[in-house]
């Protein structure tokens, strides 16, 4: 069963590396993916491979998430923030 549980979760792993690098507007960055993933399998594994489920479970736990992860978090908020910022000035 051991055996099992460790391919069903490199395969889900594997599907959301995929899916994070193919889905540009969802996409996060390598850094992201590094400092992020360990904790997204901690707490969001049963919302793999969906990619929205797993952001909002992300933001939900961001207290839970490890320091790495969350200093990540923060700035590609903020980066997030000021382009829609950006784009709100532009029109």
């Amino acid at each position: 069963m051991t055996r099992y549980r460790s391919i069903a979760t490199l395969v889900a792993v594997a599907t959301t590396a995929i899916t994070l690098q193919t889905l540009p507007s969802l996409a996060f960055s390598p850094e992201a993916q590094q400092m992020c993933s360990g904790d997204a399998m901690r707490l969001c594994s049963s919302e793999i491979p969906d990619i929205p489920r797993i952001t909002a479970c992300m933001v939900r736990n961001k207290a839970h998430v490890s320091p790495g992860c969350r200093a990540v978090m923060d700035r590609e908020h903020a980066a997030a923030a000021a382009a829609r910022k950006r784009e709100a000035a532009a029109q």
